[in-house]
Parts: structure tokens; sequence; C-alpha cells
């Protein structure tokens, strides 16, 4: 009996762990209540489902996202139509069939110290800078390649996927590697 509960235990505690981690530092004053989340967001990117939330302390932060999928109605499918990534302009062509959702993130200000986002507690979008561009991050149920105008491509693998992305005459779309790179919030003030 013992036997049998070992590979279930060990299966339930694999999926628990985190699929990808987003070190940084904040740029800028921040009051003392702040939380730094990230969000599965709608096609039209507003916020669905908070899917990771760290205090923002000591100018630097550690997002560690679940391994997780986000939740059915935070994805979409991903055509050429709905692709509205940062520097993603037409003409379009997605590689083969997948469910995506886009991760964005958003501070707010955690006033019943609860440890998540609550009704009251206004969002407000930021933008993560890795290098010369933004973080971007997504999730796709399986491996699809995303080609655009001006040079834009990015190489998918099934489950979370980030890269920096920078948008000049051409679009670099730059893997971010963990424990390489890292991001910085500018929160300004």
């Amino acid at each position: 009996m013992k036997m049998r509960l070992l590979p279930l235990a060990a299966a339930l505690f694999a999926g628990s762990g985190s699929a990808l981690t987003v070190t940084g530092s904040v740029a800028g004053s921040v009051p003392a209540d702040t939380r730094l989340s990230g969000w599965a967001v709608s096609a039209s990117g507003q916020p669905v489902q908070e899917l990771v939330s760290v205090p923002v302390s000591g100018g630097q932060f550690r997002l560690d996202l679940p391994a997780a999928a986000p939740s059915p109605r935070a994805q979409t499918a991903l055509t050429a139509q709905n692709v509205s990534w940062p520097g993603v302009l037409d003409p379009v062509v997605v590689s083969g069939t997948a469910q995506a959702s886009e991760l964005k993130f958003f501070t707010y200000r955690d006033v019943n110290r609860s440890g998540q986002h609550d009704d009251g507690e206004a969002l407000r979008e930021v933008t993560l800078n890795v290098g010369g561009g933004s973080l971007f991050i997504a999730w796709v149920s399986a491996d699809v390649t995303v080609k655009a105008s001006r040079g834009y491509e990015t190489v998918l693998k099934r489950g979370w996927n980030a890269f920096a992305v920078e948008v000049g005459r051409t679009v670099k779309a730059a893997p971010f590697v963990e424990g390489q790179d890292t991001a910085v919030l500018n929160l300004g003030r």
C-alpha cells in the first residue's frame, strides 16, 4: 500500500513547483503595502486571474509563476487574428494550433494585507524592463512559432515562455534567461 502512495505523492508535489521565475529590482519609491502581481489577461488585455503576487520591499522582487496552466477563461485560441502582443504587427503567421494566455504585470496596494488582490484594491498596469526591451510572458498549450512583420519571431514551447521584446525599426524578441536576466520595475516618484 505504501509503495502505491509514493508515486501519487511525488506526482502531486512535482506539479506544485515553479514554471518560471522572474527576479528583479524596483526603481522609485513604493508604499509599504504595494504588491507586484502577474495576471493572466483576456484577449483584450483585461485582468482575469491573478497567478502570482509578491510584496515590493527592499528594492527587490522574485515572481515564481506556477507550473499550472491559467484557467480556461483566461485562455484563447492562438490565431493570426487575435495576437496582440508587444511588437506584433500584421501580417501574423502562427505555425500551429494552440490555446494561449498572456501574462501582464500590475501593482496594487494590499490595504487589508491579505496577500492577494481583493475588490476595492485598484490595479495599476506596469511594465518590467529587461535590457533595452520589455518583458513579455505567455503560456501556450502546445509548441508553436509566431512570426510577424519587422522581423518578429518567437518560438514558444508548451507552458510558460518569457521574452525581452525590443521594438524599433526591427522587432527583437530574445528569450528571457532565468538566473541570468533580471527585470527592472520603474515606478518613478
